[in-house]
């Protein structure tokens, strides 16, 4: 009898815990502003203000110019490579160092590609990380 009653009281708890998950509503879905860009990343990146055309534009720049390394290609490594720098208030950069890298040469494209980002004169002097995604 107490065999039966805790396999009904597993059963009731069961059922209910699959209605309460079925009346959850559904996540709204994307609008463009939400989409990623051709990076691949979706949160937005205070520099990329100060690019010509924006984030998209930077991403796309990035895209173009990005050389998968070699090694990293024949080992099949992917991932997101973090660069930081400093945008200074005459719109050069400076301070470069590779905060997150991959490995397999991704790190130093990363760094390459970061370089030749050219950007507008700020008001004041920026510290920020630029990611840069590897997928094969």
């Amino acid at each position: 009898m107490k065999k039966f009653a805790f396999l009904l009281s597993c059963g009731l708890l069961a059922g209910a815990t699959s209605v309460v998950a079925q009346t959850k509503p559904a996540a709204p879905a994307p609008t463009a502003t939400q989409a990623a860009p051709a990076g691949g990343v979706a949160k937005a990146i205070p520099v990329a203000e100060y690019y010509e055309g924006g984030q998209e534009a930077m991403y796309a720049f990035i895209e173009k110019e990005l050389k998968y390394p070699v090694l990293a290609k024949r080992n099949r490594i992917q991932g997101t490579c973090i660069v930081s720098f400093t945008l200074n208030t005459d719109g050069t950069t400076s301070g470069f160092k590779l905060v997150k890298g991959v490995g397999g040469g991704c790190g130093d494209e990363a760094m390459r590609v970061a370089k030749l980002l050219q950007f507008k004169k700020p008001d004041y002097a920026v510290l920020t990380s630029l990611p840069i995604v590897f997928k094969l």
